[in-house]
């Protein structure tokens, strides 16, 4: 079984969202993602920046905003 670290990163800084997530859903209001034995985490307006199989991360990056 291959589980996964979720990051959050932001201007340079990197946040540990989940450890040892199982599963990850895009949602319309963001990712979610779970792991055994925990309440699923939203993290609210970001997409998947990358994903590093080798190391086993999964990098998330805030939404950019459209411009009018």
């Amino acid at each position: 079984m291959c589980q996964m670290n979720v990051f959050f990163e932001q201007d340079g800084n990197r946040e540990k969202v989940l450890e040892n997530a199982t599963l990850l859903e895009v949602t319309p209001d963001g990712i979610r993602v779970s792991a055994f034995f925990e309440e699923p985490k939203l993290v609210a307006e970001a997409h998947v920046s990358r994903i590093d199989f080798l190391s086993g991360t999964v990098i998330l990056e805030k939404n950019k905003r459209a411009l009018p």
